[in-house]
């Protein structure tokens, strides 16, 4: 499959699918704490590590958007950028600023599980018949 230059098989595509649960359920999590932001809060040790892997995590998506190939491949990194940017922003500001951030964190990473999955199933499809060759 040409369309994709990272999720480049079924087994890429699952890991990726698999990670995107794994962050939605800790999304989800966040539900029941709310946050009060580095700016507005006491700035704990463990909000300033949070931000920095969001960062880090963000960049790194960021730049596998820039290499992605096909449609589905870039949509898919790229709500999962939004994803970690607007987890960065609720660590940062706090959920009164910014209360919808968590909303979008969780929006990005269902849509994210769900062009996943869509990858992932379109290594499952048959080939049509003018692709096999006789």
């Amino acid at each position: 499959m040409t369309e994709f230059a990272i999720l480049s098989n079924r087994k890429r595509a699952l890991i990726a699918l698999i990670h995107s649960v794994v962050f939605l359920g800790v999304a989800l999590q966040g539900f029941l704490s709310l946050k009060a932001g580095l700016v507005h809060g006491s700035g704990k040790t463990g909000d300033v590590v949070l931000a920095a892997i969001y960062v880090i995590v963000a960049s790194i998506l960021t730049w596998l958007v820039s290499i992605s190939r096909g449609t589905r491949e870039r949509l898919y990194f790229v709500l999962c950028v939004c994803s970690a940017s607007s987890g960065l922003l609720r660590t940062l500001f706090g959920d009164v600023t910014l209360p919808a951030a968590q909303y979008l964190r969780v929006g990005m990473l269902l849509c994210a599980v769900a062009v996943g999955t869509s990858i992932w199933r379109s290594y499952s499809r048959p080939l049509p018949e003018s692709a096999i060759g006789n």
